[in-house]
């Protein structure tokens, strides 16, 4: 949308147009008796001819005026704005006043003389409006886009803090696949681990100045993912992706937004020869991505600082202004995620 200086500028020829309309319409309407006072042909010659120049006139001083309320004179306070213009006006009153009694004695004829001083007067008020309209408007669209920029910057921040939430959550768990491959004494398989690692802290390092992310980039990292939950689990653990390749690139979401659904899914659940998990990734009719996985509670209640998932809660929140859902029956345990 264009801002009002812009607009008015644009628009500043019809603008001053319409401003000197306004203020010699008393003289349109006497046109017709003037006429009727006037001798002869010639002397209403000269009479259309000087009202043609006294309109031109105004128009012109509109114009100036309102250009210089909106560049020189765009940050006055109000008395000098005023004070500027009315000189101004005052100052081209005083020259058209000289053209006129050069243009009387062609028989030139001014109608409503005695209010000559008062239409510049309103000609000097209407432009102090309209430069005082511009600065409050400017200065509103100035406050605006500072809040809109605290807002952004409060958001980051937030977004920032929660994702910071993840990061040594993931870490400290994933050292025990490390400790368990080091201590079987295989190479090959830790310096995949290793390298799998480091390729899934790049992603989320990456992560923390991203918001927003295409559903492919997601679900690549939890197939990066896949190889280290798997050394970690003795293929314990599995998921099951099925998603059409269209779709991945249609929808986006919270960057990270897959990672702590199933670093919960890990802390709450058995995972064994006796209960393996398979961790299923879906899409529905709705636009929502679906993780589910069966419900295989832990004896003990597994110590963890409750993050999880109140933490994809508020980033969905802040991101997209929409609440995840949660279900859990039959045994299976559900969360959609709603995409954009």
């Amino acid at each position: 949308m264009d801002s009002f200086v812009a607009y008015t500028i644009r628009k500043l020829p019809l603008v001053s147009f319409i401003s000197a309309l306004f203020i010699i319409y008393p003289n349109i309407v006497c046109i017709p008796w003037e006429w009727q006072m006037l001798p002869g042909k010639s002397e209403a010659i000269v009479y259309s001819s000087f009202f043609i120049f006294r309109f031109v006139y105004l128009w012109t001083l509109f114009f100036c005026l309102i250009r210089y309320n909106l560049g020189k004179a765009s940050l006055m306070n109000l008395s000098k704005r005023f004070m500027h213009n009315f000189g101004i006006s005052m100052g081209a009153y005083l020259i058209y006043l000289v053209l006129y009694w050069f243009a009387k004695s062609y028989g030139a004829h001014d109608c409503f003389g005695s209010i000559l001083i008062f239409q510049f007067f309103v000609v000097c008020s209407i432009c102090t409006l309209i430069g005082q309209l511009a600065l409050l408007y400017t200065a509103q669209q100035e406050k605006e886009l500072e809040i809109e920029r605290l807002k952004t910057e409060n958001l980051q921040s937030r977004c920032n803090a929660l994702m910071n939430q993840i990061n040594p959550h993931f870490f400290f768990n994933s050292l025990s696949g490390i400790s368990s491959l080091i201590r079987k004494k295989d190479d090959s398989k830790t310096l995949d681990y290793v390298d799998k690692l480091s390729d899934i802290f790049r992603y989320i390092l990456q992560s923390d100045r991203k918001g927003l992310v295409p559903l492919r980039e997601e679900l690549d990292f939890i197939e990066a993912f896949r190889y280290v939950m798997e050394v970690r689990f003795a293929n314990k653990l599995a998921f099951d992706i099925q998603i059409d390749d269209h779709d991945k690139d249609r929808y986006v979401l919270p960057a990270l937004s897959l990672l702590p659904l199933v670093d919960n899914i890990v802390v709450h659940n058995i995972i064994d020869i006796d209960h393996k998990m398979v961790i299923s990734i879906t899409l529905n009719k709705k636009g929502e991505l679906i993780v589910s996985n069966p419900v295989y509670p832990k004896i003990s209640k597994p110590k963890t600082n409750g993050t999880g998932l109140k933490n994809i809660e508020n980033r969905f929140i802040l991101l997209t202004n929409r609440k995840i859902k949660i279900e859990q029956a039959d045994n299976t345990f559900k969360v959609y995620l709603p995409l954009q």
